[in-house]
């Protein structure tokens, strides 16, 4: 009884001594399954990589591009590098790089365009070369351009390289936009009345006129005619009369104020009595523009030739 006492405590003891040796080895084993994993041997890499690379690796990663200030050795070798890292997050099966290079991808994205770094003297020199139509167009791209299309300046210079050089003291009320807009129609409607001229359209003459009794034409042949039916029969008679005749117009110059514009301009046509001066008076109406006067002149002999406007 007493050595099956003394066995059975020493079979206990010897079972105590197993479990506390199973239980060391599963521990030395949880230390090195730790020391093996995936995030520990990134964790691990990333540091031999930053101690390796120094200042370096500080500044590619400052930098986030693809190029290399070293040979084109090592540059072709950094380029391929930063290629191919994308890449390593998803067949390593971590997300944790990805959130590290967040951060630099939506600073790229959201940086300063080219147009937001130009200095606003260049942008407007730029915006000067492109024409009405392009610039309108421009202007409904995007905001940025919107913003860049409606500067005062660009329009200004626009004006002066369309139009004249003249009014460059002038303050529009409304912006340069705006005036460059008004003066273009009233451009296009005083080239429309040389089409009319041409086509010898009384029923568009007619149209073109306001009807008050205050309006006055002088031909160039110097005779005075006032009020709305007087002048419409004068240039019946004109038409009449006429076989008609080529001209060109040029140096057109125009001033739009509020509801009044006036337009100066000289005609070339294919006559003895040589070339004219013109005025022609618009008035605004009702949301259209009216012509209330015009007036023709022969043209004094010695005044200098200006290049063509076109309408």
């Amino acid at each position: 009884m007493e050595i099956a006492s003394s066995f059975a405590g020493d079979f206990s003891f010897f079972r105590f001594l197993g479990a506390i040796a199973v239980s060391g080895l599963c521990f030395v084993f949880a230390i090195f399954a730790v020391r093996l994993s995936p995030a520990s041997f990134r964790r691990k890499s990333r540091s031999v990589e930053s101690d390796g690379a120094g200042s370096g690796a500080s500044l590619r990663k400052a930098c986030s591009c693809a190029c290399s200030c070293n040979s084109s050795g090592s540059g072709l070798a950094t380029a391929t590098a930063t290629a191919t890292a994308p890449a390593a997050p998803y067949l390593n099966g971590g997300a944790e790089e990805m959130l590290d290079r967040a951060p630099v991808v939506s600073e790229r994205q959201t940086g300063a365009s080219m147009m937001e770094q130009l200095v606003p003297e260049i942008t407007t020199h730029a915006l000067s070369y492109l024409d009405y139509p392009s610039l309108c167009r421009l202007s409904m791209t995007n905001s940025l351009m919107r913003k860049a299309a409606n500067d005062d300046n660009a329009w200004k210079a626009l004006y002066h390289k369309d139009f004249t050089l003249e009014q460059d003291s002038v303050t529009p009320p409304n912006g340069w936009k705006a005036y460059y807009a008004a003066t273009r129609a009233i451009v296009n409607i005083n080239a429309e009345f040389f089409n009319i001229i041409r086509e010898r359209s009384i029923t568009a003459m007619s149209h073109l006129w306001f009807n008050a009794d205050y309006v006055k034409c002088v031909h160039a042949s110097g005779e005075l005619f006032t009020g709305y039916n007087a002048v419409i029969e004068s240039w019946q008679l004109a038409f009449n009369w006429d076989q008609g005749v080529d001209f060109q117009v040029r140096d057109v110059r125009a001033r739009v104020l509020t509801d009044m514009a006036w337009v100066t301009m000289k005609t070339f046509v294919e006559m003895d009595t040589g070339p004219f001066n013109v005025t022609n008076v618009y008035e605004f109406h009702n949301g259209h523009w009216f012509m209330v006067h015009h007036h023709s002149s022969v043209l004094i002999d010695g005044e200098v030739d200006q290049p063509m406007v076109n309408g």
